[in-house]
């Protein structure tokens, strides 16, 4: 008896055969990373935006310490800041504002005007 002769493949067959064989990206994974990228990017410029926050000091957190920083921010408020002004000044966490807070008010730097207000000393 004869062997039967099955269908030779396409060639797109071929191809992905070939592709997935030496792992070859195809547009679709490529079009499938690009938009990764772009909202990685996207985060990265609105964590960058937040962390800036139209402040003065979001430049300068390089050159000052964090205790710097927050009594800097204290100090240009004219009628006193509360918590929340600071942290979105600022961008440092709840507790790091709370221990400097507290150790500026023990030295004497700032004063509690009310409640969660503080002003310069």
């Amino acid at each position: 008896m004869p062997k039967r002769k099955g269908k030779t493949p396409s060639f797109d067959t071929m191809v992905k055969l070939f592709m997935r064989q030496y792992n070859i990206p195809t547009k679709k994974d490529v079009d499938r990373l690009m938009a990764k990228l772009d909202r990685l990017e996207m985060l990265v410029k609105q964590s960058a935006m937040r962390s800036d926050a139209g402040s003065r000091i979001g430049r300068q957190k390089t050159a000052m310490t964090a205790i710097d920083i927050v009594l800097d921010a204290i100090k240009r408020s004219k009628e006193g800041i509360d918590y929340a002004a600071i942290q979105a000044k600022t961008g440092f966490d709840e507790k790091k504002i709370r221990n400097i807070i507290f150790r500026l008010n023990k030295t004497g730097k700032i004063k509690r005007k009310s409640r969660g207000i503080y002003i310069a000393a």
